[in-house]
């Protein structure tokens, strides 16, 4: 029998970015772009995604770990400010379990430099999957691919 329980965390990361804001916004909100940097495990496989971004719209990025197991995130978007914010929902799942929920919001601001971004995630951990710090783990590394991608696309050479 499982055990039910919900585990709530807040996540918030800022970063600022080499970029513009219009540029940063558009690697989230353009399926050609954001499928390039949106991955926190590059050796896993790509089994499906696709991306309406408007405000209803829903984004999914399933993908199999190097064991085979599924990796599935499902989203619904429910604001959007174009240049501004982004705010969505979505689940987790492992396999056909799903191990956690979300409510995220990316803020977007002009900076000296280009753009600050802040990134918050409340997020409920399900039934006792224990995350260990893997949720900002991955978070981070996808938002580390967001920087690479920007910079990639700012390179003469790329």
């Amino acid at each position: 029998m499982t055990t039910r329980s919900a585990e709530h965390t807040t996540l918030v990361i800022e970063r600022r970015l080499k970029a513009p804001v219009a540029r940063v916004f558009r690697a989230w909100s353009t399926p050609e772009a954001k499928r390039q940097w949106f991955a926190c495990h590059g050796e896993w496989a790509p089994l499906e995604y696709r991306l309406d971004f408007r405000p209803g719209g829903t984004e999914r990025n399933h993908v199999a770990d190097t064991d085979g197991l599924l990796h599935a995130f499902d989203a619904h978007y429910i604001d959007i400010v174009p240049d501004s914010r982004i705010i969505y929902a979505y689940e987790m799942k492992l396999g056909e379990r799903r191990i956690s929920a979300s409510l995220a919001t990316v803020a977007f601001e002009a900076d000296p430099e280009g753009t600050r971004m802040i990134f918050t995630e409340q997020v409920v951990f399900l039934d006792g999957y224990a995350d260990n710090g893997a949720r900002l783990q991955g978070t981070q590394i996808g938002l580390d691919n967001l920087e690479l991608f920007l910079e990639r696309e700012a390179s003469p050479i790329h």
